[in-house]
Parts: C-alpha cells; structure tokens; sequence
C-alpha cells in the first residue's frame, strides 16, 4: 500500500504538471478561434485509489470575463463546446504528428467569421496531419483541400448514401448551394468563389 501511494503520488506530479501545459496549449489556441477571452483549466484533485492512480482529473472553462468556472460540459454552449474540442484535439494532435483526425459538425453552433476562424485552423492542422471534416459551413468547406458532397436518399424504406468528389464548377455551385440553398443564384456563385480563393 505504501508502495502504491508513492507511485500515484509520483504519477500525479506528472499529471499535474502536463495539465499545466495542455492548459497553456490551448489558451495560445482559444484566441484565433474567436475566444480569446475564455479561460481553459485542467484541475487534477486527488480521490479513489484506483489502478490509474488517485487523481480526479476535469476540464473547466470560464467562457466570459468575470463569471465563475465550471465544468466543460455544463459551462460551453453548443458553439464554444465544439471550439474547445477542437482546441484541445489539436494540443494532442501535437504529440502524435501525422496522423488521420476526423471531426463530424466540429463547426457545431458557429457561423460567420467564427466559422471562418474554424476553417483556418483547421486548414493549419492539415499541414501535419490527414483531416476528415463533416461540415454544413460553407467557410469550412471552402479551405479544404478535397471536398465531397455526401447525399443521402431514401427509395422504397432503405436510406442510401452517396458521395461525390467536388471540383472546378461543381465545388463553386455547391458552396452556393451552401450559402443559398437548393435556389442557386449567380450572387451565391460569386460568394462562394470568393470564399475559395480567400
């Protein structure tokens, strides 16, 4: 029992002190997501003994200056839930490079500029690492270096997807798509080639 006490102390040390630098890590990510003045805390408290040591560990946030800090999720709306995710996924991308992360909705709850911020981060990930995205924000979609349109259809009860590789023309109409809806207009058009080559 001695023995283990030492070790769990010894291993929460050490959690300590990288919850430490995941939280520095992902304050210098929070700000080119739009949130620059959110606060990110990893708290590591000591509880059961167990075969991963005694420590309790939990991410808080304090979304806004001046209110108190609470447990990720019951603090982040829907929005700064899905940037914090993404904030902390790329600080662990760091210690594994290359390799393939997929984010499905990643950009959940945020659109316009903040959309945009998403996008550009992701699209930095992606110099490291293979990116998969499930998006609805056409600013996401557009700093891809592939995209894909998945359509889903349902013919006589059965729910069949299909997935087509975008380029040229087709990419530009289904970012307008995007944009606009099923009405494509020329003015979504010209949007969604200046979102491309932005």
């Amino acid at each position: 029992e001695a023995g283990y006490a030492a070790a769990a102390a010894d291993l929460g040390a050490v959690r300590a002190k990288a919850a430490r630098a995941l939280d520095r890590a992902i304050a210098a990510e929070l700000a080119p997501l739009k949130m620059e003045r959110a606060v990110f805390a990893t708290v590591v408290t000591t509880g059961e003994a167990g075969p991963e040591g005694s420590d309790q560990v939990e991410f808080t946030v304090a979304t806004n200056p001046g209110a108190p800090a609470g447990p990720l999720n019951r603090i982040a709306s829907g929005g700064e839930l899905s940037r914090f995710l993404l904030a902390l996924k790329v600080c662990l991308a760091r210690a594994q490079p290359g390799q393939t992360l997929i984010f499905d909705e990643i950009d959940r709850g945020v659109g316009g500029a903040t959309a945009d911020a998403v996008g550009r981060r992701l699209e930095r990930l992606a110099t490291g690492a293979q990116i998969l995205v499930v998006t609805h924000s056409p600013q996401v979609a557009a700093r891809g270096a592939h995209h894909w349109r998945v359509e889903k259809r349902v013919t006589g009860g059965v729910t069949t997807s299909t997935v087509a590789a975008l380029d040229g023309p087709a990419r530009v109409d289904e970012l307008a798509r995007m944009l606009s809806g099923e009405n494509v207009t020329e003015a979504a058009r010209d949007a969604a080639r200046a979102l491309l080559s932005s």
